[in-house]
């Protein structure tokens, strides 16, 4: 096989798509492709070279590791380094605040939001806020039927949420509703990132992002795994030129792998034994494998996957029927518009088009060359098509990226260079020592007949400290050694370790200053003197200067959740990963799968919720508990309010709260006015009331003892009456039964005389009878004295009258 060593350039785009879609056409885009970031066949010094090398040496900064013979050159003396016996570990100062900047970003929680954008969509969500507004509008009249008929539900919305007023609106339709296939498309989505471990990758594309300022992830899809998320080295990136940070405006791009031959036959069964043992054979390799300390292995070749973006012409042939109908019929970009006495035309739109390969380095040799399968293109624009690469470079300019790490690199330096020199310094320190003035020593006599010698001397001073001279010699002159021992103070390189420490701070706070990494925000040296809150403030300034890192994390994950929402109808189209997704999403039920199934027809607006981090949410509750504590909203609302993750969803339903509360305290504020007047004004009527029921209550009590004393007169004159008749009627008897015994006595005395009479009249009778009859009989005389009285007891006397 011929190596590639041309210049290549790429091919003409103003071709039929068939050409595109050939062999020959695929092999000069790799070409070129090889050509623009591999001019020769020793690779060196070059672009993608040049890019691994600067990225290997921030990754080598970036753990502590950074070569350190640039070191040994600062301090050696012609390349001799014999004299120093330092420890050349690198300092491992870099990496503190890359752990700091990632750990922090990476510890941040979200949630992936969806919303549908589609006109069916629209149209039900549209409604869903026409009923509430209805139900809020005629809520007293479906109170008042609810208490009337508990069972008569009026709402439309059949939503036991339902806002009272139309402010709440929006909130409730950000934080309540939810159509089901915008439920469905969320759990898929996260769904498919756990399945990939996404959580793993998104800290490596934030290690990347900090350490080189620049982060890629691919997404694809196969039948046999389902959507894909795989993370991809930037060193390893080749792309077209772009000044866009985001990226949107490449049009080729791909990765340099080095795959096994085995995964490679794998990949492309097509390879004839042949082919894979040239490729084991080709020595070339090692030219594309920057840092592969020559070793070389036979088993591995260099890969270029790339992708490469183009258009084609969709070309419609439009046909008029007998009945004037139109017919569209599929056909080549190659046709040509026909005279319209014919009744043909053309119609055609332009879109863009995904071509992909595979080519192994240094060898023409064209591994894969196709139009790309299942290509993703926005909801928005079905023209466009996305990469399977999204990469993020948040300070490129133009084509140069800089991150965290290469700013502070050269203070790293510093800094590793002070540490050396501190060693050396502190190598060479000597310990103080004493001067021994030996004549002084001959001319002092201690007087206990031994000699003051060196030694003597020696013992004494490092004993006591003490030191024995004379003044003046044996002869009386002046002694200039009268002070025998003197301490010498040596260059001991207190000052010099000051100044480097003093290097050393200032080139740490070099890196906290280029950085904005304070002290606030690593805790590692607080000050005593800094009030709470402006420690609090310090670490948001260090994480505002930072954002744009965590931007830059949050706009690739963006990405990767729009591709994996427009590659939903791929997955669901094939049995086997239908069949994954059905299992993996088993809790909702069948008709979401079925809206799913029709995700083609649906348009999401993808957003992430980035949940408030610990600042953040210190100064929400900071204003909970003052609202709290002030009365402004109660703890349901609080409760709700923390609920929230959107910090200015939050606030806002804060801010309503404060105010509906507020609006409720005054209507509580006026009814109790209110009560109180009515109060008063009861009161007023009860005393009024009660007073006129006291005069009432005066007035009956007297009309009654007025009509008790008039009833009882009534009651003793009716006494006095009745008794005065009970008199009159016992007079009136008596009397009565004094008459009647007068008028008994009377008749009786009548009867009496009467009965006298009748017996006197009798009794003549009976005596002229008899006189008669003794008359006529001449009878002796009659005594009439006894005659009639001689019965005693009904027995008649007369028998015993003498005969």
């Amino acid at each position: 096989m011929q190596a590639t060593t041309t210049y290549s350039t790429f091919p003409d785009q103003v071709v039929p798509a068939a050409e595109k879609a050939t062999y020959e056409y695929g092999l000069k885009v790799a070409r070129a492709i090889e050509g623009e970031w591999f001019r020769n066949s020793q690779g060196a010094g070059y672009r993608y070279t040049t890019n691994y090398n600067n990225y290997h040496s921030l990754r080598l900064y970036a753990r502590g590791e950074q070569p350190v013979q640039k070191y040994k050159d600062e301090l050696s003396i012609n390349g001799d380094l014999s004299y120093l016996n330092l420890d050349w570990k690198p300092v491992p100062i870099i990496p503190k605040f890359v752990d700091i900047v990632v750990n922090g970003m990476s510890q941040r929680s979200y949630e992936v939001k969806t919303m549908a954008q589609d006109p069916t969509s629209l149209r039900k969500r549209t409604a869903y806020a026409q009923k509430i507004i209805v139900d809020i509008e005629t809520k007293a009249f479906n109170d008042l039927v609810l208490q009337q008929f508990p069972n008569m539900d009026l709402t439309m919305s059949q939503d036991p949420n339902t806002p009272e007023n139309l402010d709440d609106l929006p909130a409730h339709m950000q934080l309540n509703y939810k159509q089901a296939i915008e439920v469905a498309e969320e759990e898929l989505i996260n769904q498919v990132l756990d399945k990939n471990k996404y959580h793993l990758i998104r800290k490596r594309l934030n290690y990347d992002l900090t350490v080189l300022g620049i982060s890629c992830v691919k997404t694809s899809w196969n039948n046999a795994e389902g959507i894909n998320v795989e993370y991809v080295d930037p060193a390893n990136i080749v792309h077209s030129y772009s000044n866009d940070p985001n990226f949107e405006d490449l049009y080729y791009v791909g990765e340099v792998k080095n795959v096994p031959l085995v995964e490679l036959k794998k990949q492309f069964p097509s390879m004839t034994p042949d082919m894979v043992r040239k490729l084991q054979n080709y020595t070339g390799n090692t030219a594309y494998s920057p840092n592969f300390n020559g070793r070389y292995d036979q088993n591995t070749v260099q890969v270029l996957y790339f992708e490469w973006k183009s258009y084609i012409d969709q070309v419609f042939k439009i046909k008029k029927t007998a009945t004037g109908l139109e017919k569209s019929i599929e056909k080549e970009d190659t046709f040509l518009e026909v005279d319209d006495t014919d009744n043909f035309k053309k119609a055609s739109r332009t879109i863009e088009t995904l071509y992909s390969g595979a080519k192994v380095l240094g060898l023409d040799q064209l591994l894969d060359w196709r139009m790309a399968e299942n290509m993703t293109r926005p909801y928005a624009n079905t023209t466009k098509v996305n990469l399977s690469y999204s990469l993020v470079a948040p300070r490129m300019y133009q084509g140069r990226i800089e991150s965290l790490v290469s700013r502070i690199t050269g203070f790293a330096d510093m800094i590793q260079l002070t540490h050396l020199k501190l060693q050396q310094v502190m190598s060479r320190m000597v310990p103080d020592g004493v001067y021994l003035d030996m004549d002084g020593l001959a001319e002092v006599d201690l007087g206990n007949g031994t000699n003051y010698n060196p030694a003597e001397a020696l013992n004494m001073y490092f004993q006591t400290g003490s030191v024995v001279g004379r003044s003046l010699t044996q002869d009386g002159d002046p002694n200039r050694g009268r002070v025998p021992i003197q301490e010498l103070q040596s260059s001991s390189g207190g000052a010099k370790i000051s100044a480097l420490i003093n290097a050393y701070q200032y080139y740490l706070q070099m890196i906290r200053d280029t950085t904005g990494l304070n002290e606030a925000r690593d805790g590692s040296n607080p000050d005593t003197n800094a009030l709470v809150g402006l420690q609090k403030l310090a670490a948001a300034n260090s994480n505002t200067a930072t954002r744009h890192i965590l931007q830059a994390g949050l706009f690739l994950t963006l990405k990767v959740c729009e591709s994996i929402s427009l590659r939903v109808n791929d997955s669901l189209m094939f049995p086997l990963t239908r069949m994954s997704l059905i299992n993996s999403i088993s809790n909702f039920n069948t008709n979401t799968l079925d809206e799913l199934s029709k995700v083609n027809i649906h348009d999401f607006g993808i957003f992430i919720e980035l949940e408030p981090d610990e600042d953040d949410k210190a100064v929400l509750e900071q204003n909970i508990q003052t609202a709290l504590q002030q009365g402004s909203i109660n703890l349901e609302d609080a409760i709700d309010i923390r609920n929230v993750n959107n910090l200015k969803l939050a606030n806002s339903i804060l801010k309503k709260a404060r105010q509906d509360n507020s609006a409720k305290k005054q209507e509580e504020q006026l009814e109790q006015i209110q009560a109180q007047a009515e109060a008063q004004a009861e009161t007023a009527e009860r005393i009024a009331v009660a007073e006129m029921q006291k005069q009432e209550a005066l007035v009956s009590s007297k009309v009654q003892v007025e009509q008790a004393k008039s009833q009882f007169e009534i009651q003793r004159l009716q006494t006095e009456a009745s008794i005065k008749k009970q008199l009159m009627e016992q007079e009136f008897n008596y009397n009565l039964q004094l008459a009647k015994a007068q008028s008994q006595v009377l008749s009786k005395k009548e009867a009496q005389i009467e009965d006298r009479k009748d017996k006197r009249v009798k009794i003549q009778g009976t005596q002229q009878s008899e006189m008669i009859s003794q008359r006529k009989e001449d009878g002796t005389p009659i005594n009439f004295e006894s005659q009639g009285n001689d019965g005693l007891g009904g027995i008649g006397l007369d028998q015993f009258a003498p005969s």
